[in-house]
């Protein structure tokens, strides 16, 4: 099953689809699934989520076990033989080896002979972007599911191999990504002073919104505000722009700390475009709420990892990268933990990041404890 499980995740690994877009990944593992057929199977859940359900009995406890379809627009310079086949898109967060994950449980799921309960194997569309979780909640067909408990996991480089990384309370934290726009007036470049040039104010604005940021993960208060995309003008050497435009993400360990630093930035674009005679818009673009570990789901986590007889890493803060799973914790029981890929690998989001294989055994074997220890209820 091992071998069959790491072609799966060779071949989404190929063919990676951006968020939103992941159809044909959908479909491939809807054929994989064939083999393992649940007893239900929801399709085109949030977009192209797909939920296969295995039940159980018709009392006990659910739960559901959630990995992410999507890819990012990152061109692979790696040449191995599974290279990604679509320019400009590929898996570097190692979703293609979570879902291979996820779908090896289908395999054991059917070889269980639990009395009760049910299990939901949830492939969710668009975690790269903050939406697929908010969307698959806000489908109809969801709320009828009422899971009792969710897991997710997230593989973590720089982490020694099949560590399992556990934090309780807040796993990761709130982002928020924001573009700005100001709007002067255009002018001939001979002639600046007939215009209302955005430059300056941007020039003034960067530096002041960046001593806002505490980048110390220790501080209590620590936000972390960074640009990541700046325009002024176009490339047209006789024109004195009118236009310009700053993008940030900003990140905070709890929603309440972020919502105060985006006020604080606001007050600054503020007072910098009135003195600047310019205009300006906010657009709040991908949000991603702080994923907040229940306490039971947690010392659940921290029970099948010792019981499975793997080394155990507890973290004092969370994690700084924004994780749409958060959607799914405001509402249910939920938990997600990390999983070390390996000291050496490149970092998430890296060009030359791959997926470890040898973590997909340890990912079954951390679902398949959960989920054994919920439906058969051995804990207090």
């Amino acid at each position: 099953m091992l071998a069959a499980l790491k072609t799966l995740r060779k071949r989404l690994h190929q063919y990676p689809e951006l968020s939103g877009q992941e159809g044909q990944t959908a479909h491939r593992i809807k054929d994989f699934l064939k083999d393992y057929p649940p007893t239900h199977l929801l399709e085109y859940l949030g977009g192209t989520g797909l939920a296969a359900i295995y039940t159980f009995g018709s009392s006990g406890p659910t739960i559901l076990i959630r990995c992410e379809l999507d890819a990012l627009p990152i061109e692979e310079p790696n040449t191995f033989s599974h290279q990604s086949k679509n320019k400009g898109v590929s898996h570097k967060c190692g979703h293609d080896g979570h879902m291979a994950m996820v779908a090896g449980l289908a395999a054991w799921l059917q070889k269980q002979t639990f009395q009760t309960g049910k299990v939901i194997l949830l492939f969710q569309p668009a975690e790269e972007t903050g939406k697929g979780a908010a969307l698959v909640l806000q489908d109809e067909r969801f709320a009828l599911l009422q899971p009792d408990y969710l897991f997710a996991l997230h593989n973590l480089p720089g982490e020694p191999l099949h560590t399992i990384i556990t934090k309780n309370h807040s796993f990761s934290a709130s982002v928020q990504s924001m573009a700005i726009q100001f709007k002067g007036k255009e002018a001939h470049a001979s002639e600046p002073e007939n215009g209302i040039n955005p430059a300056l104010a941007i020039a003034q604005l960067i530096p002041q919104i960046n001593a806002l940021s505490n980048p110390d993960v220790h501080s209590q208060n620590f936000g972390l505000i960074t640009l990541v995309h700046s325009k002024i003008g176009t490339k047209a050497y006789g024109i004195a722009p009118g236009l310009g435009e700053l993008h940030y993400t900003i990140r905070a360990w709890t929603d309440e700390q972020r919502l105060q630093l985006e006020k604080k930035i606001t007050t600054l674009i503020q007072t910098i475009s009135e003195q600047h005679q310019l205009t300006y818009s906010i657009d709040y673009l991908e949000y991603f709420p702080a994923t907040q570990n229940h306490p039971r789901c947690s010392e659940l986590i921290q029970r099948v990892a010792q019981e499975q007889g793997f080394t155990i890493k507890e973290r004092t803060i969370p994690l700084k990268f924004g994780e749409d799973f958060g959607w799914f914790s405001k509402q249910y029981k939920a938990a997600m933990f990390g999983l070390g890929a390996g000291v050496d690998t490149p970092a998430l989001h890296h060009a030359t990041y791959d997926f470890p294989d040898e973590l997909i055994e340890t990912g079954i074997r951390m679902f398949g404890g959960l989920i054994t220890l919920i439906l058969n209820r051995r804990f207090r």
